[in-house]
């Protein structure tokens, strides 16, 4: 079930990245689109080394260096990251919470809190037993 989430959180991550975040940082670049960024190797069979996308060099017979699609690809990991590092932070939290003991106790006689250690309350000055810690 886990697999079948992440799976899906990738598609939700990837689609951020591709629909979101990278048509911006596209508009601040001057149309910059990184995912077609990359450079030619080696230059196709027919000799031709100008293509519009790495697919139309693929295509073509050329060996490409695909630099932006690597980026998209970083970006992609870092949103994941930084989200699953959120979301464990915070489970971690949670259980920190639950699991905490607790420092205050009632006292007995007046009933206003105390601290746990406590073996005299400072509002009624009764003294206090362990067998009184609740």
């Amino acid at each position: 079930m886990g697999v079948i989430i992440g799976a899906a959180f990738g598609s939700i991550v990837n689609s951020l990245v591709k629909d979101l975040i990278m048509p911006p940082v596209s508009l601040l670049t001057g149309g910059l689109d990184f995912s077609n960024k990359f450079l030619v190797l080696r230059a196709a069979k027919d000799g031709s080394v100008v293509f519009n996308t790495p697919a139309d060099a693929a295509k073509a017979g050329a060996i490409t260096w695909n630099y932006g699609n690597f980026m998209t690809l970083v970006i992609n990991f870092l949103i994941v990251a930084g989200a699953v590092f959120l979301l464990v932070r915070a489970i971690n939290n949670l259980r920190r919470r639950a699991e905490k003991e607790p420092d205050e106790k009632n006292c007995p006689a007046c009933a206003m809190k105390i601290p746990i250690k406590a073996t005299r309350c400072p509002h009624c000055t009764s003294e206090l037993t362990q067998a009184t810690t609740q």
